[in-house]
């Protein structure tokens, strides 16, 4: 298992010894302590690490507040505040920098030790949060099927770029209108309106597929036939939060069903 790094910024430097003997001792790197808040921005671009212990009461021209806000900002790293007291106004300053925690000097090593771990797995599931976001973006913007995402009231909170050259309608516009204005669908013979499968899908729970010989009209009044699937989107606790609609264009596929290509036998070449 790969040593946690921890930054160390402390400008006394009885109490950075002290933190670097108990921060071994838990079994951290501290090999690096600076004492200035331009030390620690300059230290946390070179060395990455996994977590920056910032004393609010620094040497410098900022302090500790100002210098997590850039190594925040910059590095996105988190970081547990220090102090022995603080006041109102700089409490609020340091709150506007999301700190993982704040630890009032003396300390002991048990709440230095859980306040870091807590710290550190926050910090991690966090970075597999946006990268998972990160590729869902991909896979949403790099798909061949157009997909919607509503809330509870079926109005439509997410369009990838094929649903909305499929349905001639960009996000922007579509964004809070109704998902039935947005992706009006009917039988392709009579005509007659299709009940929304996202409709379905909420009622249910269930996911809901299309019938047969439905297609899309466009926001053109192109007629497109389609297939798709509407599945409801649940939190954490089972809760229905909303419904995510998946649909492609199926043209191709019918011209096939209908002229299939003629059979032509080999031969053997003589």
């Amino acid at each position: 298992m790969k040593i946690k790094k921890i930054l160390v910024v402390e400008d006394e430097s009885i109490v950075a010894k002290d933190l670097q003997t108990r921060l071994r001792k838990l079994g951290y790197d501290v090999s690096n302590v600076v004492s200035s808040g331009e030390e620690a921005i300059s230290k946390a671009a070179e060395i990455s690490p996994d977590l920056v212990l910032m004393d609010i009461r620094i040497k410098g021209n900022m302090d500790g507040v100002e210098a997590a806000r850039e190594i925040r900002a910059r590095f996105g790293f988190p970081v547990i505040y220090l102090t022995a007291n603080i006041d109102d106004n700089t409490l609020a300053r340091a709150k506007q920098t999301e700190p993982s925690s704040y630890l009032l000097k003396p300390f002991k090593e048990r709440e230095l030790y859980i306040a870091i771990e807590i710290a550190l797995d926050r910090y991690i599931r966090e970075r597999q949060l946006k990268e998972n976001e990160k590729l869902l973006d991909a896979l949403l913007k790099n798909t061949n099927y157009g997909v919607i995402a509503s809330d509870v009231e079926e109005l439509i909170t997410f369009m990838n770029p094929v649903a909305e050259q499929l349905t001639g309608w960009n996000q922007v516009e579509a964004a809070g209108k109704n998902l039935t204005e947005v992706f009006n669908i009917v039988h392709e013979e009579t005509r007659t309106l299709v009940e929304s499968p996202v409709t379905q899908a909420l009622q249910s729970g269930l996911t809901v597929g299309l019938p047969e010989k439905t297609v899309l009209i466009t926001r053109a009044g192109i007629v497109i036939p389609i297939d798709d699937s509407a599945a409801p989107i649940r939190d954490s606790l089972g809760n229905i939060t909303g419904a995510v609609l998946v649909f492609k264009e199926i043209t191709e596929r019918k011209r096939l069903v209908s002229h299939p290509r003629p059979y032509l036998p080999e031969f053997p070449s003589l």
